[in-house]
């Protein structure tokens, strides 16, 4: 009776051992899997804030170009407005400009305005 209590508890420890050391192998292999999976996530973590930094740089770059590009579409615009608003001006001046260019090459081949007027100054002293 004693040989066989002995024996039965001789296998339960035996039992237990194996327990024991399979539980210790599982929890080994867990640690190495969580320490792996602790490194990757850290790694990934690292190369995200990465990421978010160079896109914050790029934002800001981006933010910059994008107001450099709405001044000069502003100016742009007001130079147009301009243009647009003195075309009858600048018309005038310019017809004017090449009657006066068309005399001067007149005079220089002969001909004598000197007693003809075309037009009245007064427009000119106007301006």
């Amino acid at each position: 009776d004693l040989k066989t209590e002995m024996n039965q508890h001789k296998l339960e420890e035996e039992d237990a051992q194996e327990d024991y050391e399979k539980m210790m192998k599982d929890s080994a292999e867990k640690r190495a899997a969580d320490s792996k999976a602790v490194s990757e996530n850290e790694s990934a973590l690292a190369e995200a804030q990465s990421d978010l930094s160079t896109n914050h740089d790029n934002r800001k770059a981006n933010a910059k170009n994008n107001a450099e590009t709405h001044s000069y579409n502003q100016d742009l615009h007001q130079t147009c407005d301009f243009l647009v608003a003195n075309y009858d001006a600048r018309k005038s001046a310019r017809t004017e400009e090449l009657e006066s260019l068309d005399k001067a090459k007149s005079v220089l081949s002969g001909a004598d305005f000197s007693l003809m007027q075309t037009k009245s100054s007064a427009k000119f002293l106007a301006a």
